[in-house]
């Protein structure tokens, strides 16, 4: 769910400038997509993740590398689409490390 959020910020939101609703972020629960309830389901979110990053691809395919996006970061300043590639590939690597953190904790394997 936070994935899905941040692949629509970045490239919907900022690069393409669109203005969106969040999905799952609200004034009472500004964490929301870290929140899952017992209605939420693995195929629900993961067709809902799957359909950001196809329209993030389509997005990002309407611009070159050094493209400045139309929307803006919090400082007023606008990004280029690579610096945006570069920060997704943290972004992932960031939570994908998370999750084999809890892994390990889980079933107690680490390494390979």
């Amino acid at each position: 769910r936070h994935l899905t959020e941040v692949e629509r910020f970045w490239f919907r939101e900022i690069l393409a400038g669109e203005e969106l609703p969040d999905l799952y972020c609200t004034e009472e629960d500004p964490d929301g997509d870290f929140t899952v309830t017992e209605s939420d389901t693995w195929a629900g979110t993961e067709s809902v993740w799957r359909a950001e990053v196809a329209a993030a691809r389509k997005v990002a395919a309407e611009h070159r590398l050094d493209d400045l996006s139309r929307g803006v970061g919090s400082a007023g300043k606008p990004f280029n689409l690579r610096w945006i590639y570069t920060h997704m590939i943290e972004e992932y690597a960031r939570h994908n490390g998370h999750a084999d953190l809890v892994r390990e904790r889980v079933d107690g394997a680490t390494g390979v």
